[in-house]
């Protein structure tokens, strides 16, 4: 495995070798090691050859941990049952070791000191065995190229260097954390590499151990180090990172990022060479070796959880938002620290002017790749290589029906779930059959959807029949405040507390005036200095539509008819009177003669009505005329003053405090607002699928009223018709579910359960262009978890360490779980990879 990592970076490099000297008679409290240079050795050798008997090699630090990374990945795929559990009788540990540098000026040698004093007991026997030289030779090939680098660059900083004084040894001081060692029941082995770190911040040198054979292993002789525990390669990439205060938003997109294999192997190269300075949209590249670092502080062997202050501190420095200890939208930080990453890393280092031409009739696939190769010439990084794909964007316009076709690339989809797609709407039916009396209906709506999506909903839930039509308007005050009858207009123009109302009418012809009846009674302040009575508007208007309206008696009969169902029970307006006369004639021949006239002879009010219905209408009802001259009263058999061209006609009733008695008023009052929201409800368990969320975001919608489309052909902002399409996926599919929801009083978050697939995510049948190169399909590989609710809460993140092998990282705290916990209601950011197909 060491052999075919370094054929992965490099087929040949300089190696330079030194002979060591050491000093193990004495290493009691000290190791000292002599190294120095052979002169003849600075020629091209490859890494794969040349090593042999009790050789090591320097490497640079990206080498040795894609090393590991890749040793790890391998002994994943060997066998699933064996997976992080070695085998009887070995074990691969790693130990830290605290080393002194020091070298003479001048001349070709390098004096390393390992004190007793600065490491633990068991660090030093195991580095006093590895450095025994009594029995062979020690020598060292440096294969990293920055030896000579890293003395040349101290010897520059030494004050009053004079290269002629020769033999003052300078002090530096170095970090190795990279130790491991084979143990075979009392036996270790020296087999695999190390490194070593100075402290000195850019300038490293790294040390890694070699062997071929089994002549350069060697044996300790300490058997109370067998089985010791350290952490070793079978635990990377298992380091959790500590909350700083309400950090686990930043902890756990960070742990599903450096999880990210492409995203492993590019931080453990060599990507210094990719920053991009100069971008001013950039961070100067603080933000993405920021965040190189802590990946690699992430995979280093035998991590403890690291605390990200650095890195915390770099993000505050560009994003103040994320400066604090207060609790942020995981998701949010995700997009701003992968925007940060692509513009810091960004290789184009002086970008285009690329000015976007029209489609023209050309084919959608010569379009979408010229849009994509002018966002590479001016974006290029391992951040669009890996994350970024492209849609295609239609937008139409609802009145010039002019087309507007664009591709455009996106990070991440943002999938909405049911309960933000959907709108949940209360109206109330008013029947004008004389009958029904009026219901509330609720119903579901998309929720960019139009006046039609409405009328449709509310039609199969009233059970409208086919010689019906509804007519919906806004109640306001008692008044018709609007028609609702444009069946594109947005339902998004219907605020949750308006009061809407649907007149079930007969389909008759539209040249009918439609008659608008509003209800007035007469007010009557009391106390002293009360003002005059007055009439005031009260109830719910009612609606009709008349044929062959010639004379107010169809308009008094009309209205009678539209009253019938609020009429109140014969028995409650009995009793209502006093007197016993009243009582008696009432319960002995069971008539109300005398009382009002609605009561005994309404089934037989018309037009043709006799004389005395006319009388008791006229006494208890009168019509007036909206808008006319002194507001002229409606007469039974007065002609009524419309003309040919009148579509509505506004009529007032002016309500006696005897009839106000006779009819249930309260029902014509009574009026609930289009979405209640309640706060203390208890919320039921949804489900849905992710194709199902998918589907929603893929779905035709208006835009809304503040994101309209200036369209070109029309010279207006126009409220277009949306369209998105998948056209271009790419290797890592970041999918966010849409659980918080804004209003301008509510916060909220969907608890939806989403049922999303692990191993086989197709997009075949939802993407537009098919590429037969590419597969489309995924595998899940981590999950950004919200547990709680809005404003505070908790994320974690679960993480695929291969071979369905599951880990929970919860800040500091790394544990297995089993792959039947992935799928739950918290889930809220998804990481996919592409895979082969099915």
């Amino acid at each position: 495995w060491w052999k075919e990592a370094q054929r992965s970076v490099a087929d040949e490099i300089v190696g330079i070798l030194y002979n060591v000297l050491s000093n193990y008679d004495n290493a009691d409290s000290e190791i000292v090691l002599d190294l120095r240079k052979e002169e003849s050795s600075g020629t091209r050798v490859k890494m794969d050859e040349g090593v042999s008997s009790r050789e090591y090699a320097l490497v640079k630090e990206a080498l040795w941990l894609r090393t590991l990374k890749w040793h790890n990945d391998s002994k994943t795929s060997e066998e699933d049952d064996r997976y992080h559990c070695v085998a009887e009788g070995q074990s691969q540990e790693v130990f830290p070791l605290q080393i002194r540098l020091s070298f003479s000026p001048g001349t070709n040698s390098l004096l390393v000191k390992i004190s007793l004093k600065d490491n633990a007991v068991d660090f030093y026997r195991r580095a006093c065995s590895i450095f025994n030289s009594q029995s062979e030779l020690l020598q060292i090939w440096d294969f990293s190229g920055q030896t000579s680098q890293f003395v040349m660059n101290e010897i520059i900083n030494l004050p009053k260097f004079s290269p002629g004084k020769q033999g003052k040894e300078v002090l530096l001081e170095l970090h190795v954390h990279g130790f491991f060692v084979f143990t075979n029941k009392t036996d270790e082995r020296l087999a695999e590499p190390m490194k070593t770190e100075n402290s000195f911040g850019k300038s490293r040198v790294r040390m890694n151990m070699n062997s071929d054979n089994l002549s350069s292993q060697l044996m300790l002789t300490n058997t109370s180090l067998s089985g010791s525990g350290y952490r070793g390669i079978g635990v990377l990439g298992f380091a959790g990172l500590q909350n700083l205060g309400n950090t686990c938003f930043m902890n756990s997109a960070v742990q599903c990022l450096v999880h990210t294999t492409q995203l492993v192997d590019y931080c453990l190269g060599d990507y210094e060479k990719d920053i991009n300075h100069e971008n001013p949209l950039g961070m100067n590249g603080e933000l993405s070796l920021a965040f190189g670092e802590l990946l690699r502080k992430l995979w280093a062997p035998g991590a403890m959880p690291v605390a990200p202050r650095m890195f915390k501190f770099k993000l505050a420095k560009f994003a103040p938002q994320f400066d604090g200890y207060n609790q942020h939208d995981s998701q949010e930080f995700l997009a701003f620290l992968l925007d940060g990453l692509h513009e810091d890393l960004n290789r184009v280092k002086c970008k285009p002017y690329i000015e976007a031409k029209d489609a023209e009739g050309r084919p959608d696939e010569e379009v979408a790749d010229e849009h994509w190769l002018n966002h590479l010439a001016r974006n290029a990084s391992i951040i669009v290589d890996i994350f970024q794909g492209q849609y295609r964007s239609t937008l139409v316009c609802p009145v010039c029906k002019k087309v507007s076709v664009t591709f455009d690339p996106f990070m991440y989809l943002t999938l909405p779930l049911p309960s933000t797609t959907m709108r949940t709407m209360t109206l109330t039916v008013f029947s004008t059959d004389g009958i029904m009396l009026p219901m509330p209906f609720t119903i579901t709506v998309p929720k960019g959807g139009r006046l039609k999506d409405l009328i449709d909903s509310l039609s199969l839930a009233c059970s409208l029949k086919d010689d019906e039509t509804l007519l919906v308007a806004e109640i306001y005050k008692n008044q018709i405040f609007r028609l609702l009858d444009g069946p594109s207009d947005s339902v998004a123009l219907i605020r949750d507390d308006d009061k809407l109302v649907a007149y079930r009418l007969p389909k008759v012809s539209e040249t009918c005036p439609l008659i608008v009846f509003s209800h007035q009674h007469l007010e009557r302040p009391y106390g002293f200095g009360a003002m005059a009575p007055n009439w005031k508007l009260f109830g719910v208007p009612l609606i009709a539509r008349i044929e062959n309206l010639s004379s107010g008696s169809e308009i008094h009969y009309q209205f009678l008819k539209l009253l019938r169902p609020f009429l109140m029970p014969v028995e409650d307006v009995v009793n209502d009177y006093d007197g016993d006369e009243t009582r008696n004639t009432v319960n002995e021949n069971s008539k109300v003669e005398g009382i009002v006239s609605p009561l005994v002879s309404y089934s037989g009010a018309g037009p043709d009505s006799g004389e005395e219905n006319d009388v008791h209408l006229n006494a208890d009802f009168k019509f007036y005329l909206v808008d006319k001259p002194g507001s002229s009263e409606i007469k039974m058999n007065d002609p009524v003053p419309i003309s040919s061209l009148t579509k509505n006609l506004d009529v007032t009733v002016h309500w006696s405090d005897k009839m106000i008695e006779k009819y249930d008023t309260c029902l014509l009052s009574s009026l609930p607002e289009v979405f209640k929201p309640q706060l203390f409800a208890k919320r039921h368990e949804e489900s849905i699928s992710l194709y199902k969320c998918l589907e929603g975001f893929l779905q035709e919608e208006p835009l809304g009223p503040d994101d309209m489309w200036y369209c070109p052909r029309c010279k207006k902002h126009q409220q277009a018709i949306k369209k998105l399409d998948l056209w271009r996926l790419p290797e890592i599919l970041v999918i966010h579910l849409k659980r918080f929801s804004y209003s301008r009083f509510f916060k909220n978050k969907l608890e939806t359960y989403v049922d999303f697939p692990i191993h086989d995510l197709n997009l075949s049948n939802y993407i537009s262009h098919i590429d037969n190169q590419l597969s489309n399909c995924y595998q899940l590989y981590a999950v950004t978890n919200h547990y709680g609710g809005m404003g505070g809460g908790h994320y974690t993140a679960f993480i695929d360490h291969g071979h369905g092998r599951w880990y929970e990282f919860d800040d500091d705290r790394v544990f297995p779980i089993s792959e039947d916990r992935i799928k739950s209601s918290a889930a809220y950011v998804l990481f996919y990879r592409r895979v082969r197909e099915m």
